[in-house]
């Protein structure tokens, strides 16, 4: 089949792209037409590019960058193609999944479903751990928390033992201040681990702290830390600390809404 030369506009009404978007697409050298007249500078498209052009059209109203569409168009086979492609799309479901969980705990603040739990008063005795320490950020907590979990457990059945209570978690004040912070991941046990690699022996401090259950998936924790820190400030008891989760029902194959997470506020007792 023999190709034609396209002005920019032909090429346009052929591809559904606007002259602007094309225009654009050759200045960031994603789909550089095949002639550019030197003296005016028109640009000239071949027919071969058509279906490249129309490629891109649906890429990019799936949202995919420019640099994953440069990657799926530079692909060396078709294997390697279609996993650009399938990266992308599973990418888009996994932020599908975010927009359905925020307009779920959106409508749920707007509906003001009054709690059934209330704020109680506890005293935390010493506690030895096997830990993990790491620096993470708000949008990764959950999957970092997974990964150490995860590793801790497995720490703990190479040694042939189990653990002696909730897993749990320590976030410091940078976490909730820049967002990027120390977070402890640990798990209670008892006996006498010996702990590889960046897992550790952690013996955690005994604490005054004031206790409200989260009920429910972690889209919505922060209506739990809302309630809590406000009946701690109200009563003027905070205390400078990490704050301390328990995850008494957290496992993934349990509905999220039958989720129950202990939030632990530190704060001061008078005696």
């Amino acid at each position: 089949m023999v190709d034609a030369l396209l002005t920019i506009g032909e090429f346009s009404k052929m591809t559904y792209l606007s002259v602007k978007a094309l225009r654009h697409y050759h200045d960031v050298g994603l789909l550089e037409p095949v002639d550019i007249d030197t003296a005016t500078g028109y640009r000239r498209y071949s027919t071969a590019q058509v279906s490249t052009a129309q490629a891109i059209r649906r890429f990019r109203e799936l949202d995919m960058p420019l640099e994953h569409v440069r990657a799926v168009l530079d692909a060396p086979d078709v294997t390697s193609r279609n996993e650009a492609i399938l990266t992308h799309l599973r990418h888009m479901q996994q932020q599908l999944e975010r927009t359905q969980t925020t307009v779920a705990s959106l409508q749920t603040l707007l509906e003001d479903v009054q709690r059934t739990s209330t704020v109680t008063r506890r005293s935390i005795g010493p506690m030895s751990t096997l830990a993990i320490t790491g620096t993470v950020g708000f949008d990764e907590t959950g999957d970092w928390c997974g990964a150490a979990f995860d590793e801790l457990h497995g720490e703990l059945a190479s040694e042939g033992l189990a653990p002696v209570g909730p897993d749990g978690a320590l976030y410091y004040s940078d976490f909730f201040e820049l967002g990027l912070g120390k977070v402890i991941a640990f798990v209670p046990v008892a006996g006498v681990p010996t702990p590889t690699g960046r897992v550790e022996r952690l013996d955690l401090p005994a604490a005054d702290v004031a206790v409200l259950v989260h009920e429910g998936a972690f889209a919505d924790l922060d209506r739990t830390y809302g309630a809590l820190g406000t009946h701690v400030a109200l009563q003027r008891i905070g205390l400078d600390g990490p704050i301390r989760e328990h995850y008494i029902v957290a496992d993934a194959d349990v509905d999220p809404a039958d989720h129950r997470t202990e939030v632990c506020w530190p704060i001061t007792v008078q005696h």
